[in-house]
């Protein structure tokens, strides 16, 4: 029956044929070793992703529906349809499905290094998050969902948002991933939904009070990752006091009364230039504002991002410049 939904999508043209190749069960049973346990790699909402290798030696990542519910299944269409449209280097590559099983099996490029989330919150001595690390993951995040919003052939919300749906490469550079509850909307359209989707603690207050998601809603909630990064705090902790016990609300607090530098992750404290901190600083308060309409567009947020990296490099090199400049004068 689901089988038969995806086959229809993908003859009315609304999935891209040509970049979505059809495994068989047999294909993914031998590459998961019949979906083992030993193989699973994830367990989320909308099911279980297990690591599996295909007969050509690829490593992939096998998505499989826990529930078998026709919400479940449209949301695995749902991404697939998304994903056959994406072409961009900072969003998880969608290889293929299966449509013989029960439920649809989604087939992506395997990401080895695990989730945003375990590096933010588990720290370990072995790899350390750096502040310019921090900084490019948020630059790659940005560009990516720039692109979903103003540049896809029609405008993605991802609808999602969270540092466990962002995936590090080989090189630790951002892969956005989980495209199950997002839409695809004409420009202008805001998406009206009687069931409100996304993660407590990342969900636009906006979109909970009117069920209507917009683009701005996404650039809340990447507001929340980039104050995760800032302060490598969890979105929601019973750990602080109950009005603070959102991440967004204790770091507007923070800010408001101007010790931002109380808050930040040590990490940060070391590496990171308070300039440079501070400008990441204002742009989460400016992303997480109450109202929708104050917060910049992601376009905005990835424009502005590189300029500002621009003027502070060349502030950079005239400083350089000047000592240099100074020490000339002290040895004449």
């Amino acid at each position: 029956m689901e089988g038969l939904l995806l086959e229809k999508q993908l003859s009315s043209g609304e999935v891209n044929v040509e970049k979505i190749k059809l495994f068989t069960s047999k294909d993914l049973d031998k590459a998961t070793d019949k979906f083992s346990i030993d193989r699973i790699l994830g367990q989320g909402g909308q099911g279980t992703v297990y690591k599996g290798m295909l007969s050509d030696g690829r490593i992939v990542a096998v998505k499989k529906s826990k529930i078998v519910d026709g919400g479940e299944v449209g949301q695995f269409i749902n991404e697939i349809v998304i994903l056959s449209q994406i072409i961009h280097r900072n969003v998880v590559k969608l290889l293929g499905c299966c449509l013989e099983t029960e439920v649809p099996l989604l087939v992506y490029e395997f990401i080895p290094n695990g989730t945003l989330s375990q590096y933010i919150h588990h720290p370990n001595e072995e790899f350390c998050l750096t502040w310019e690390m921090r900084l490019r993951i948020a630059i790659e995040v940005a560009g990516a969902l720039s692109y979903l919003h103003s540049a896809a052939s029609f405008p993605i919300y991802h609808r999602d948002i969270k540092s466990s749906n962002i995936l590090l490469d080989e090189k630790y550079k951002a892969k956005v991933a989980d495209f199950g509850t997002s839409r695809s909307v004409s420009i202008d359209q805001m998406h009206l939904t009687t069931l409100v989707h996304g993660t407590f603690g990342y969900l636009d207050p906006e979109y909970f009070q009117s069920s209507q998601f917009t683009e701005k809603s996404d650039v809340y909630s990447f507001g929340v990752v980039l104050a995760e990064l800032l302060t490598g705090q969890k979105p929601v902790s019973l750990m602080r006091s109950q009005e603070s016990r959102s991440l967004a609300t204790y770091f507007l607090l923070s800010m408001e009364n101007n010790l931002p530098f109380d808050i930040l992750d040590s990490q940060v404290m070391k590496d990171g230039r308070k300039e440079k901190i501070t400008a990441v600083a204002n742009l989460a308060v400016r992303c997480l504002n109450l109202y929708g309409r104050n917060r910049p567009t992601m376009k905005e947020v990835a424009v502005d991002w590189r300029e500002f990296n621009c003027q502070l490099e060349l502030r950079l090199m005239f400083n350089k410049f000047s000592q240099r400049s100074d020490v000339s004068k002290l040895r004449k």
